[in-house]
């Protein structure tokens, strides 16, 4: 089946400004397509280009980190010609957002904040294990993190998803702003965790073997976006 086929019988979850996100099945398994579409304010030959490397990066950044055993969706097919990505779809699983939102309208105790501390603690591991491996998510949000259910008794898995920025640099600043922009996005998404987000940057440094130049940038990084907040 032609993938435009299979597409116009899948179900659209969202559509973006770089991207559409359908369900469907792929060889029998359910599975979440990923189609860029031309973008018409381009040149096509320029679009084409762009569009191209845009979908190798975002394959090239999951396979790395499947590669290291940084949990991340298995991507099933690549169609260069339409730009989709057939990937797996993490089932029973829900955002990393929508887990803190909620425990946060529990009733506060003990275990409700050891429960947020070791989750802040398990999102620095693997933040620093995918930074080791020189992989910038570029678009780090709780929204972007999923956890999956796992065996009765046992923690659920922290699987990484939405690659759609992500790029390979060994560079400290870029792993830093890939944390600031988590920073800023975490603190405004979930009010009263700046503790919760220090405890999360512990932990990756402690995690990662190339955290201090890391850290260092990202003191750097915040210092700019504090001036650019008071001249704005």
């Amino acid at each position: 089946m032609a993938v435009s086929e299979l597409l116009s019988k899948a179900e659209l979850l969202k559509q973006g400004a770089e991207a559409r996100l359908y369900r469907t099945e792929f060889l029998g398994k359910p599975s979440i397509v990923k189609e860029r579409f031309p973008k018409r304010y381009r040149h096509p030959v320029l679009d084409e280009k762009l569009t191209h490397r845009r979908t190798v990066q975002e394959v090239r950044s999951i396979l790395r980190c499947r590669r290291a055993g940084i949990p991340a969706p298995v991507v099933y097919f690549v169609d260069y010609t339409s730009h989709c990505i057939f990937l797996e779809e993490v089932v029973g699983s829900l955002t990393v957002r929508d887990h803190i939102t909620s425990m946060q309208q529990s009733d506060p105790c003990q275990d409700r904040d050891q429960e947020l501390e070791r989750l802040a603690q398990r999102v620095g591991q693997i933040l620093a294990k995918m930074h080791d491996e020189d992989v910038i998510h570029g678009d780090l949000t709780t929204s972007n993190m999923l956890l999956r259910r796992g065996p009765e008794d046992q923690e659920s898995d922290l699987v990484l998803i939405d690659f759609g920025l992500s790029y390979i640099s060994a560079l400290p600043e870029d792993k830093s702003v890939d944390l600031y922009v988590l920073e800023k996005a975490f603190l405004s998404t979930h009010p009263n965790t700046e503790a919760l987000f220090q405890e999360l940057l512990r932990s990756y440094t402690a995690a990662s073997s190339k955290s201090s130049a890391v850290i260092k940038k990202l003191d750097e990084v915040r210092l700019r976006g504090r001036k650019r907040s008071m001249v704005g």
